[in-house]
């Protein structure tokens, strides 16, 4: 069995993933990832880690068995490539490390310490004990945080949301929601959860129905104390209306994990046509809220595990 590796989260988890791997196995390490490379690699490959899989990769890779993304989203796996019986697998194992960040992100903007922090660089100490002009700052303390989507990111979040004393409510497609919260609802109450909320978390899945889900309606529903954290998907907000709200201060902050745009392979890049990092109240992250060693030990040995069980079945 071949293995082709494309993806250098995993790479630091050489040792543990190749332990893992059915006796003989042979691995091709194509990181960082060149295109061209992996073309030659796959020509007989069974397997193909990684993130990102173009159709031109499905053309070269006749014998492959399955692609398997080292994370939970498929969006950069061009299907129309593979033949049908070829598996795409996923695997998860970040919830705990996004769940820290939504927190710690809502922390840091509803408590102004990143303007803290930009003031106090230029030696002004920006609280309200020197400042009487500044409001007192809110903790997390009986916050109403609402949910967009509540998967498995959602509900551990949610946890460590409900330990700070919050009070959750949350929307889903399906109007079902596991947990101990206020209230639960489909989208169709969206608006109400906006207004009801001090803290939205966005971790619900893109696809058609959902791509521009919260516009400058939702936003300005929200308020002007509220805070909006979007580790789902960038399109999920709708670009220009975030931009304007954060601009107009229509809504306090945001952190914003995922975004419009990406780089190469090289990293390099704006995450958007709008100048968001002209503005002070929102964190910006390049999509690294789940990466973690906690969560790449996790999806190695999924991945590990998932070839183990191909190689038990019959070739086709």
């Amino acid at each position: 069995m071949k293995i082709v590796v494309g993806d250098r989260n995993v790479l630091p988890h050489r040792a543990q993933f190749e332990s893992g791997l059915p006796v003989g196995a042979e691995v091709v390490w194509v990181v960082p990832f060149d295109e061209a490379r992996v073309l030659e690699e796959l020509s007989d490959a069974d397997v193909y880690v990684g993130g990102k899989f173009s159709a031109a990769m499905g053309a070269a890779a006749p014998r492959l068995r399955m692609v398997h993304v080292a994370g939970a989203g498929t969006d950069n796996v061009d299907r129309t490539g593979l033949a049908p019986e070829v598996l795409v697998r996923t695997t998860f194992h970040h919830e705990q490390s996004i769940a820290e960040y939504i927190v710690s992100a809502t922390v840091m903007l509803r408590r102004k310490f990143l303007e803290q922090d930009r003031a106090l660089r230029a030696g002004v100490f920006s609280t309200s004990v020197y400042d009487p002009s500044i409001p007192q700052p809110l903790s997390l303390s009986g916050a109403r945080v609402g949910f967009v989507g509540f998967g498995h990111i959602g509900q551990r979040a949610w946890t460590l949301f409900e330990a700070f004393g919050c009070v959750g409510a949350a929307v889903t497609g399906s109007g079902t929601a596991n947990g101990r919260l206020e209230w639960n609802s489909d989208t169709a109450d969206l608006g109400k959860l906006m207004e009801w909320s001090d803290i939205v978390v966005v971790s619900a899945p893109l696809n058609d129905a959902t791509r521009g889900l919260i516009g400058a309606d939702e936003l300005a529903r929200l308020g002007r104390d509220g805070v909006l954290v979007n580790v789902g998907r960038g399109p999920l907000v709708q670009e220009q209306a975030l931009f304007d709200a954060l601009s107009d201060r229509a809504i306090a902050a945001a952190a914003v994990d995922v975004w419009y745009r990406y780089p190469g392979a090289d990293g390099v890049g704006k995450p958007s046509s709008l100048p968001f990092e002209e503005l002070p109240n929102i964190l910006m992250t390049p999509h690294s809220s789940g990466v973690t060693h906690h969560t790449f030990v996790g999806r190695v040995a999924d991945i590990a595990a998932n070839i183990s069980g191909l190689s038990a079945r019959p070739r086709p």
